[in-house]
């Protein structure tokens, strides 16, 4: 996922999200699992979010995608959630049946930041530098010439 540009942002961000159905249950199977794969993609395109990678299990979806800061990590979860939960109801009467009180996912979910070689000791001894550089008394002044 290369560098990515907006009309007023330059953003390089890279997120591992996973959720999970209700109750865990093993629902994501044949056609199901097919169409919530193809939903999520949909719903990426539309909404400006890149799916790098997706893998729907039986129990659980990881999505490795990138999206503009604009947007928070729980929008795009809530997206991707309610959008797909509300198509698969529809298309399939019998998952709505075999989930107890009429919601398909979990209400929580797992997320976390990826980088490449940018990462957490990296950005430390950058911002650990950069105090450095602004607090040495050597420093130049542009005004004192």
């Amino acid at each position: 996922m290369p560098t990515r540009r907006t009309s007023h942002t330059v953003y390089d961000t890279k997120y591992h999200l996973v959720w999970a159905p209700k109750y865990r249950k093993w629902i994501l199977r044949g056609d199901i699992r097919n169409r919530v794969e193809e939903l999520f993609r949909e719903i990426g395109e539309r909404h400006d979010i890149e799916i790098d990678t997706l893998e729907v299990a039986e129990d659980h979806v990881h999505l490795f995608v990138s999206f503009p800061p604009r947007l928070s990590i729980s929008e795009v979860v809530g997206k991707m959630k309610a959008i797909s939960a509300k198509v698969v109801f529809e298309e399939f009467p019998e998952a709505e049946r075999e989930m107890y009180g009429g919601e398909f996912w979990e209400d929580g979910y797992f997320a976390r930041t990826v980088g490449d070689e940018v990462t957490t000791k990296v950005i430390r001894k950058y911002i650990e530098y950069h105090d450095e550089e602004e607090t040495r008394p050597d420093q130049l002044d542009l005004f004192d010439q």
